[in-house]
C-alpha cells in the first residue's frame, strides 16, 4: 500500500513466510522495519497472524499499537539505530539464540520519536532507549537485561517461568566461600539464605557454623602446630640466656582453649549473618526442583520448604574412610583430633597429605610418638624435591615413616589399644603390625554432593561426586552454582573460596564481570619446616614448558635466628623456576624455612604481576632476614655447583 506523505495509517503487515514490500510514492522499497516491523519476515517465525498498525497520531494509539506489540512477541526492544546500548542489547539477544522485535523510534520523524519515547515513560516509567519487555515483563535498559542475564531472570521470564522466589540467592553451606558469597550478595540488596547443619563424623564430631577451616582446619591446625613450635623455641631459651626449669604441655588445656576460641567464632559467623541481613538456616537442604529446597532438622525431620532464584552449591568435603574393617568404628580423623579432650597418645597417621604431615609435625613438636603410613609419595601435586626434605625434617624430629604401606585393619585390643595391620604395595616386601592408642586418617577428602537432590535437577557431577563448572562457577543447570572444595580440578584452599564466592555474587548481582584467576595462587604447609609455594612445581614446569627452557635456581640458607642453637644447618631451601625463553620469568616459587605463609604472601604478587629474575636481583633485600635469600640467587642447578650454605 502506498504511503501518503508521512501518514503510515493503515499499513498492512503480513507476518509469517510472505515477504511484505511497503512503497512510497516515489517508488521507494521501504523496509518493514521502518515501520516496526521484523527485519527478515520470512525467515522469523515468531509472528503469526494478520497485524494491522493504524495511524499512530494520537499518544493514546501509540500506546495501543505499543501494547498490541507487547502481547505479541516474546521480546520487544525498543531501539534506535544510533544508540550503542542498543547495539549491544540486541547483541546480547543474538548471543543466546532468542528471537526478538525491535522497534527503532528514530525511523520516525524527531516529534513523533520524542511524543513515543513520552509514551514510554507513561507505560515503563523508562524514557531512554533501549527499552525491553520480555514475555509481558518490562525489564529496563542494556544494564537492567544484562543483569537480568547475569541472575538468571532472564531465562525465567523468556520460559514463561518467572515469579517472585522467596530468596534471590541460596547458599548451601556455611564454610568460608559460602559465608562471603552470602555476605557479598546481601551487600548489592539481595534477599539472601544461608543452610548448614553439619553431619557429625563416625566418632559422633560435629561443631558450629563456619565450616571446614574455621572448625576442624586452618584455624585449629595453625594454633596446634603454633603450640609445637613454641616447644622448640623453649628449647631454644638456654642459648639465649634463658633457664627453663620445666617443660610439660597441657594437651586439654591447650584443646579448651583452642575450642574456646573456635566458638568465639561460630558466634561471630552468626552475628555478621544477622548484620548483613542473611537468612540462616541450621537445617539440611535437599533440592525438591531447580527453585525449591526442602529442609531438614538434626533427626531428618521435615521443616519447611523454601524457593530462590539461585543457589549456590559450597558444601566442602570431609575426609575418606578407607573401606576396611575398623576404619569407621575405631578411627579418627581431622574432624576429630582438634577437639579430642584426651591425649591422643602414641599415633599412626595414615596418608601423605598436607593434612597428614602437618598433623605428625604438630603431634611430634608436643611429645607424641609420631608414626605416618605411605602408601607411595609425600605431598603428591607438590614438588617432590621438596617434599623429601620435609619428610627427611620431620624424620629429624621424631617421626618415624612406614613406607610402601596400605591398612587392612583396625581392632581394639584394649580400652587404650588398637591393633594395625598393614600390608606392602611393594610385592615380597614384609606389612606392617602394631599398636596404636590413637589411628588418625588422611588419605583424602570427598566432597559432600551426596544426599541433597542434585540428581533431581541433574546436576552434572565428576565419577568422583565433584561439581563439573565452567570458568564463571556455573553448574549445567542454569540458576546452580558451585565453588570451593566440591568443583572439579581446582585448588582446595579457604582463600580461593573466599574470592570465588565473592567475584560470584558481584557477576550475580554487582553488575561485574570479574572470573577468578586460578594462576599463580600461594600456598603454605604447616609442617615443623614450613613450606610456601607459589605456581609451579618443578616436575609440572618441566612437564609444561619443556627441560631446555627451564632454569632452576636454588639455594639452602639458615635462619640467623637458629644460629645459636643447635638446629642443624642446611634446613631451609629456597628455589626459583623460571623461564629461559621469557627473560627468565619466575613460574614457581618455593620456599621451605620458618613463617613461610609470611614470606610467600608477598612474593605472590610479584609473580602475579609476571616478574622476572632479573626483578628479584633489583630488590634491595632486608638484613637480616629468611626472604632476603630470594635477592641473592645466583646458583642454578644446571651449574652443578653446591647449593649448601656457605655464609651469612
Amino acid at each position: 500500500q502506498k504511503c501518503e506523505g508521512n501518514d503510515f495509517g493503515k499499513v498492512m503487515f503480513l507476518r509469517g513466510g510472505f515477504l511484505v514490500s511497503v512503497v512510497g510514492l516515489l517508488g521507494k522499497i521501504v523496509q518493514p522495519q521502518t515501520f516496526g516491523g521484523p527485519k527478515n519476515p520470512v525467515t522469523t517465525k515468531l509472528f503469526v497472524g494478520i497485524q494491522f498498525i493504524r495511524n499512530m497520531s494520537t499518544s493514546k494509539e501509540i500506546e495501543s499499537s505499543f501494547k498490541t506489540l507487547i502481547n505479541d512477541n516474546d521480546v520487544v526492544v525498543f531501539s534506535k539505530t544510533t544508540c550503542p546500548f542498543c547495539k549491544k542489547v540486541k547483541q546480547l539477544f543474538k548471543d543466546i539464540n532468542t528471537e526478538i522485535f525491535v522497534f527503532e523510534l528514530n525511523s520516525h520523524p524527531d516529534d513523533k520519536c520524542a511524543q513515543m519515547q513520552d509514551v514510554l515513560q507513561k507505560m515503563s516509567g523508562q524514557r531512554t532507549v533501549p527499552n525491553v519487555y520480555v514475555k509481558k515483563h518490562h525489564v529496563g535498559g542494556y544494564t537492567d537485561t544484562k543483569q537480568a542475564l547475569d541472575d538468571g531472570t532472564l531465562f525465567d521470564m523468556l520460559e514463561g517461568d518467572f515469579k517472585t522466589y522467596d530468596f534471590d540467592y541460596i547458599v548451601i553451606g556455611g564454610g568460608s566461600g559460602g559465608l562471603a558469597s552470602s555476605k557479598e550478595a546481601a551487600s548489592y540488596g539481595r534477599k539472601v539464605a544461608v543452610c548448614d547443619l553439619v553431619t557429625p563424623s563416625p566418632q559422633g564430631t560435629t561443631w558450629g557454623l563456619g565450616g571446614t577451616c574455621v572448625n576442624v582446619g586452618c584455624i585449629p591446625k595453625k594454633l596446634m602446630h603454633k603450640a609445637a613450635i613454641i616447644g622448640e623455641d623453649i628449647d631454644d631459651g638456654p642459648h639465649y640466656g634463658w633457664t627453663t626449669e620445666t617443660k610439660v604441655h597441657s594437651w586439654p588445656d591447650m584443646v579448651e582453649n583452642i575450642q574456646n576460641h573456635i566458638r568465639s567464632l561460630n558466634w561471630k559467623y552468626r552475628k555478621s549473618l544477622k548484620d548483613k541481613n542473611v537468612t540462616y538456616f541450621n537445617a539440611y537442604a535437599k533440592f525438591k526442583d531447580k527453585h525449591t529446597l526442602t529442609l531438614y532438622n538434626k533427626s531428618g525431620e521435615f521443616q519447611k520448604e523454601i524457593t530462590g532464584q539461585n543457589f549456590l552449591l559450597a558444601m566442602g568435603c570431609r575426609p575418606v574412610y578407607p573401606e576396611f574393617p575398623g576404619a569407621r568404628e575405631f578411627c579418627i580423623s581431622s574432624d576429630d583430633i582438634f577437639s579430642m579432650t584426651e591425649h591422643p597418645g602414641k599415633t599412626l597417621i595414615v596418608g601423605a597429605s598436607y593434612i597428614s604431615l602437618e598433623t605428625a609435625g604438630f603431634l611430634a613438636g608436643l611429645g607424641i610418638d609420631v608414626t605416618v603410613m605411605v602408601r607411595s609419595i609425600l605431598l603428591r601435586g607438590f614438588d617432590q624435591e621438596i617434599a623429601q626434605k620435609i619428610g627427611a625434617n620431620l624424620e629429624a624430629h621424631g617421626v618415624k615413616f612406614v613406607n610402601n604401606c596400605v591398612p587392612t585393619s583396625v581392632t581394639r585390643v584394649s580400652e587404650d589399644k588398637l591393633m594395625v595391620i598393614g600390608k606392602s604395595t611393594v610385592e615380597g616386601e614384609p606389612g606392617h603390625k602394631s599398636e596404636y592408642k590413637t589411628v588418625f586418617l588422611a588419605v583424602g577428602r570427598e566432597p559432600c554432593t551426596k544426599q541433597i537432590g542434585l540428581e533431581k535437577i541433574n546436576v552434572a557431577l565428576q565419577k568422583d561426586g565433584r561439581v563439573i563448572v565452567d570458568n564463571s562457577s556455573r553448574t549445567n543447570v542454569r540458576n546452580v552454582y558451585a565453588i570451593g572444595d566440591i568443583i572439579e580440578e581446582k585448588l582446595q584452599l579457604t582463600p580461593v573460596a573466599i574470592q570465588a564466592g565473592k567475584l560470584l555474587a558481584q557477576r550475580l548481582y554487582g553488575k561485574k564481570n570479574t572470573l577468578f584467576d586460578y594462576m599463580m595462587v600461594p600456598t603454605t604447609v604447616f609442617t615443623p619446616l614450613e613450606y610456601g609455594c607459589v605456581g609451579y612445581a618443578e616436575e609440572a614446569a618441566i612437564a609444561t614448558f619443556g627441560q631446555d627452557n627451564v632454569e632452576v635456581y636454588h639455594i639452602h640458607f639458615q635462619p640467623l635466628e637458629w644460629e645459636l642453637s643447635s638446629r642443624n644447618k642446611n634446613q631451609s631451601f629456597a628455589k626459583l623456576i623460571c623461564l629461559k625463553n621469557e627473560e627468565e620469568r619466575v613460574v614457581g616459587f618455593h620456599y621451605l624455612g620458618p613463617n613461610a605463609g609470611e614470606v610467600t604472601q608477598g612474593f605472590a604478587l610479584a609473580l602475579k604481576l609476571g616478574a622476572k629474575k632479573d626483578d628479584f636481583n633489583n630488590v634491595i633485600g632486608i638484613h637480616p632476614t629468611c626472604a632476603e635469600i630470594f635477592t641473592t640467587m645466583t646458583i642454578t642447578k644446571a651449574s652443578g655447583k653446591s647449593p649448601d650454605v656457605e655464609n651469612c
